[in-house]
Parts: structure tokens; C-alpha cells; sequence
């Protein structure tokens, strides 16, 4: 999941935000939240989409449907961290992360995917995921030929 807070911005008051938040989460259990405070920005929402265009949609409907202006923070996932003593600790933020010389191994989360693409674009496709830290594990394209059913 991918977490990000939401503040109420402009106008907005935070009984509003939590307001409209119950009503999508009603049409969309994926989406979740809970309360949040800061220093800078109040109180507010950590909120946790499926990837970054759910949130984009979130973001969008609270606008949309329900004239809530957000302020967003940085998204961010939730690391696991592997402590030299063998213990296991999850964070959401840099900001928690524990002394280095406890630390014996930092994860992150990924995704293993298989992409079908017109050949024309597996160049480009590949760029863009090596842009993104992505790895090519194996690079198998298959050609349809134009007799083939497509099964």
C-alpha cells in the first residue's frame, strides 16, 4: 500500500474531510484512513491507497463530489527493517528509521510484473521501468503471426 496524509486546506474543516473520507470508504473498502496530527499542518488523515493513481482518484473525488480542498503530503511506503539482533520493525517514514548500527537489512516492498505490449513499444516500456529502479529479469517477446488466433 501506499500511505500519504491528507489536511484539510482552504476552507475546508477537518469534520468535513472525515465527512466525505467515511462516504468513499463506504463505496471502496481499499481505501483507509485514520487520524493524523502536525505540527505544521493540524490534524489531518494517514490515509492508504492501492498505488498512487488510487490516490490520485481519492484526491479527485473529494473535490469533485464532495468541493474538499486536501493538502497532501510526499506519498510514502512502509519499509521493513531487520535488526541486528534478528528482530523485525515496520516504518512509515524516514524519519523513524532506527540507528544504522542496529540495522542489518532495509526492505522495501516491490511488485514482480509481466507486461504485453506491442513490439513497437518494448523499448520504450523498458526505459521507462529502468527509469523507475525496475529490473528486466527475463527478456522474452513473442511474436503473433498473422494467421495466429491469438491464443
Amino acid at each position: 500500500m501506499v500511505f500519504c496524509d491528507f489536511y484539510p486546506g482552504g476552507s475546508t474543516q477537518y469534520d468535513e474531510l472525515r465527512d466525505a473520507m467515511d462516504r468513499l470508504q463506504l463505496n471502496d473498502s481499499s481505501f483507509t484512513f485514520q487520524p493524523e496530527s502536525s505540527d505544521a499542518l493540524g490534524f489531518g488523515f494517514r490515509c492508504g491507497f492501492l498505488g498512487l493513481l488510487h490516490m490520485e482518484i481519492i484526491q479527485e473525488r473529494l473535490e469533485r463530489e464532495f468541493h474538499i480542498e486536501v493538502v497532501q503530503t510526499a506519498p510514502t511506503v512502509t519499509y521493513e527493517i531487520l535488526m541486528s539482533d534478528k528482530s523485525l520493525k515496520r516504518i512509515d517514514a524516514p524519519s523513524e528509521l532506527p540507528d544504522l548500527s542496529q540495522v542489518a537489512e532495509i526492505r522495501e516492498p516491490y511488485i514482480v510484473i509481466n507486461l504485453i505490449v506491442p513490439g513497437d513499444s518494448v523499448g520504450a516500456i523498458i526505459q521507462l521501468c529502468e527509469d523507475r529502479r525496475g529490473r528486466l529479469q527475463e527478456n522474452r517477446i513473442y511474436r503473433r503471426h498473422a494467421g495466429d488466433s491469438g491464443l
